[in-house]
C-alpha cells in the first residue's frame, strides 16, 4: 500500500543502479529498483516518500485507458452539467435526469437514440439562446446551426453564421453560454488576439472557469 490506494510494490534488484529508482508500471504495479547495497525495507520507505508523485501517475494511467463508448442501461451520460443514470422507465421507456424516452428495446447500446434525441434538444435550445445574446448586445448574427462537430465547441463565420457543438446540451447552462459568448465575439473580432479575449472577457467574466472545466471533461463529452 502506498497512501491510500493499494498499489503492489515489485522490487527488483540491479547491482549497477546508484540510487533506488521507482515507475509504474502499465499494469499498475508499481516498480521499486533496488540499488546495490540496498533494502527491501529501504525500498519500501523510498516509494512511501513519493507516493504524490506515484499517485499522480496512476491518476494519468487511469485516464490513458480506453473507455466504453457505450450507453447501457445502468450507465451514466453527461446531461446540462450533471452525470445521470440511465433508467428503465416503464416498458419499452429510458429515463436519464428530467427527460423520459421511447426506447423499445432497452437492451444494449442505447447511444444512437439518446444521442439523436440529445441533438434534438440542441437543436432547439442553443440558437434560442444565440439570439437572446446577439439581441441583447447587439450582434449582427445571420444563422445559426447545430452541427457534430468533431474538433470543436463552436465557431463564426464573417458572414454572421454561428455553428455550435450539440454536446453542449451535456454542458452546465454557464459554460453552455460560455461558448456562445465567445462565437459571439468573433463577430467584432475575427481572431484570438489579446484585444479577442479582452472582449470575451467583458461578455463572460468567469470565462476562464469554463474553459477549465472544458478541459477537465472533454474526454467524457467526445
Amino acid at each position: 500500500m502506498v497512501g491510500s490506494r493499494e498499489v503492489p510494490l515489485l522490487m527488483v534488484r540491479h547491482s549497477r543502479a546508484r540510487r533506488y529508482l521507482l515507475r509504474l508500471c502499465p499494469d499498475g504495479t508499481a516498480r521499486v529498483t533496488i540499488p546495490r547495497g540496498g533494502t527491501p525495507t529501504e525500498a519500501r520507505a523510498f516509494a512511501e516518500r513519493n507516493r504524490t508523485w506515484l499517485e499522480n501517475q496512476f491518476v494519468r494511467l487511469q485516464s490513458r485507458l480506453p473507455r466504453s463508448t457505450q450507453w447501457p442501461v445502468g450507465g451514466k451520460i453527461w446531461f446540462r452539467g450533471e452525470q445521470v443514470e440511465l433508467e428503465i422507465a416503464g416498458m419499452g421507456h429510458i429515463r436519464f435526469g428530467s427527460e423520459v424516452l421511447v426506447v423499445g428495446d432497452s437492451t444494449g447500446d442505447l447511444r444512437p437514440i439518446l444521442e439523436k434525441h440529445l441533438r434534438g434538444l440542441a437543436a432547439g435550445e442553443l440558437p434560442v439562446r444565440v439570439m437572446e445574446y446577439a439581441a441583447r448586445y447587439q450582434l449582427p448574427v445571420k444563422r445559426v446551426t447545430v452541427r457534430n462537430q468533431k474538433s470543436r465547441w463552436g465557431s463564426c463565420s464573417r458572414r454572421g453564421t454561428i455553428s455550435l457543438n450539440w454536446r453542449l446540451i451535456q454542458t452546465p447552462e454557464w459554460v453552455r453560454d460560455y461558448i456562445i459568448l465567445h462565437e459571439l465575439a468573433h463577430l467584432r473580432e475575427m481572431n484570438h488576439s489579446a484585444r479577442f479575449w479582452r472582449e470575451v472577457e467583458s461578455l463572460c467574466p468567469d470565462y476562464r472557469l469554463a474553459e477549465q472545466w472544458l478541459k477537465q471533461h472533454r474526454e467524457f463529452l467526445h
